[in-house]
């Protein structure tokens, strides 16, 4: 499943795995949530409260699509964050990862703490 990203300044693609937490998002597309950052992390809301599934995983490649459980949002890494080792890119704790962001992932970087997100499907 591929969905759109899009915000004031830009947009993305990011294609999803088949994962309870992907189906679970799905289900509620399309949405339109308020963006934070978190060093070179976008993460947001949605109305979606998966279960941490068995491969989560807290440090990623950038890129990654994650759900972190505990705060019922996406997490868009796309370099380090404040509690990063080096260049890599360590959420805030172990998240659900349900895809990657198409292309470059620095595109996110032009996000905005308080821009508007949609996220939907493509068709």
């Amino acid at each position: 499943m591929q969905i759109r990203l899009s915000w004031p300044a830009g947009q993305a693609t990011a294609t999803l795995d088949d994962t309870p937490t992907s189906k679970a998002l799905a289900a509620v597309l399309p949405i339109t949530c308020t963006a934070h950052t978190w060093g070179e992390e976008v993460y947001f809301e949605t109305p979606v409260s998966p279960a941490l599934e068995a491969d989560a995983r807290q440090v990623v490649e950038p890129g990654t699509v994650a759900f972190w459980t505990e705060g019922d949002a996406l997490a868009l890494p796309y370099g380090p964050t404040p509690i990063s080792r080096g260049d890599e890119c360590r959420l805030a704790s172990p998240c659900n990862v349900l895809g990657r962001v198409d292309g470059d992932p620095r595109v996110l970087a032009t996000v905005r703490p308080g821009d508007p997100i949609r996220v939907e499907t493509t068709p």
